[in-house]
């Protein structure tokens, strides 16, 4: 089973680079985030049209929202109401694997704004707050899980273009990578991109819009992430990020990640 995570940034406006995506790498499961539009605009014929028939969405107008799609049918489908915010940043579905249900968890994690500072910015608070109800989440999961999705940090110092220099921006502070590593533990969750390609090799996902040759500066940020439950570890057989996607016309600043598991 191939499943794939892919912040779009507006998945309407990206309809084509998805088209070729799928048709380039062909995932079972296709698990999206900030898709910025509402449950019901959804854009499912096109999706059902390239044999995507089941679909979990949780949408939300013209921020957040994500979207799964698969080839397989969903054996179940939830959502969890984060910090009690409305916002729509998480959907869960299970899927029957032989005699097993797997679940998978697609998420986006609040960015946290700009200042890393909760007394001064309530943004970098909600996303702490996010992730504290993660860790407990984690810490309570019986279920075998796989987790996907723009998590918004990036905790090692080879997930990020310069340690020493992004140590006080948001996404790689000390307080969000040490809360990532408790998250982690909560569960005895595997790093699958990690496992692949393990520190401290560079592994970036994501690029700042505001490079004028992204490729060339490499400023990158491991922002997305594929967790699986220890049960599964066995399973995992290949992780990648897409990194050419982030140079196709009209882009996402977030670059497909695809995990390959055999259940």
């Amino acid at each position: 089973m191939r499943i794939a995570s892919w912040n779009i940034n507006s998945v309407r406006a990206r309809l084509d680079l998805v088209d070729r995506f799928l048709k380039d790498y062909q995932p079972d499961i296709l698990c999206l985030q900030e898709i910025k539009v509402m449950t019901e605009l959804f854009p499912r014929d096109f999706f059902t049209e390239r044999g995507y028939d089941h679909m979990a969405i949780h949408g939300q107008k013209n921020h957040h929202g994500v979207a799964t799609v698969s080839r397989v049918p969903l054996a179940s489908e939830d959502i969890t109401n984060w910090c009690d915010k409305g916002d729509a940043r998480h959907v869960r579905i299970g899927v029957d694997v032989a005699s097993d249900r797997i679940f998978l968890d697609n998420f986006y994690v609040p960015a946290g704004g700009d200042v890393a500072d909760r007394e001064v910015n309530d943004k970098f608070g909600h996303k702490l707050d996010f992730m504290d109800e993660m860790i407990e989440w984690s810490s309570k999961l019986k279920e075998s899980t796989i987790l996907v999705g723009d998590l918004n940090v990036a905790p090692l110092p080879s997930d990020v273009w310069s340690h020493k220099s992004l140590l006080k921006v948001v996404s790689h502070t000390p307080v969000e990578t040490d809360k990532m590593q408790d998250m982690l533990s909560a569960h005895d969750w595997l790093d699958v991109m990690r496992h692949i390609t393990p520190a401290p090799e560079r592994l970036f996902s994501w690029w700042s819009y505001r490079a004028r040759d992204w490729r060339a500066s490499d400023r990158g940020r491991r922002l997305d992430h594929v967790w699986a439950s220890p049960q599964l570890k066995n399973s995992v057989k290949d992780c990648r990020v897409i990194e050419d996607a982030r140079g196709w016309e009209k882009p996402s600043d977030h670059a497909p990640v695809i995990a390959d598991f055999d259940f």
